[in-house]
């Protein structure tokens, strides 16, 4: 069995598209799903890339992805890699192929010398925790995670 790690490419929209479909419905989100192909793939390999991803392969199959941006650390004073999406296919699963990507997106983040790596991990995922704390990541438990969004965020942008 040979696992591999390659950057995406605008020709993996489809597959990144199935990719975030199958995570959603994992983490019984599927109803938030809202994406449209060509925005998404304008956002990811368009002049202004918001995120990248890399997608992971067992034997030369897709079975894989993780998706992620930088975002800053203004007490640390360099970037840092936030891994939003993380999904392998639950047949493929304990083959090392989501290792894989965290390893790579680890390697990703000391070659652009960045501080750190974070995610978000939902509290009911008690597999995914375990697996993460396998790793020597630990969780933020002082923080809480806030989001705008929708009329919220629109109203928030108004002019005031």
């Amino acid at each position: 069995m040979k696992l591999s790690i390659r950057p995406a490419s605008a020709t993996d929209i489809p597959l990144i598209a199935q990719f975030i479909r199958d995570l959603a419905e994992h983490e019984r989100l599927a109803h938030e799903v809202r994406f449209d192909e060509a925005v998404l793939e304008a956002k990811l390999f368009g002049p202004r890339p918001f995120a990248e991803v890399l997608i992971g392969e067992i034997d030369g199959v897709a079975q894989g992805f993780a998706l992620f941006f930088h975002n800053f650390s203004p007490f640390e004073g360099k970037p840092g890699v936030y891994l939003e999406d993380l999904f392998v296919r639950p047949e493929a699963r304990g083959a090392g192929l989501g290792k894989a990507l965290l390893k790579k997106l680890a390697a990703i983040a000391v070659e652009r010398d960045c501080a750190r790596l974070e995610w978000s991990v939902l509290d009911w995922n008690e597999p995914a925790i375990q697996f993460y704390k396998a790793l020597g990541a630990k969780p933020m438990d002082e923080w809480t995670v806030y989001r705008v969004d929708g009329a919220a965020l629109t109203g928030l942008a108004a002019p005031i």
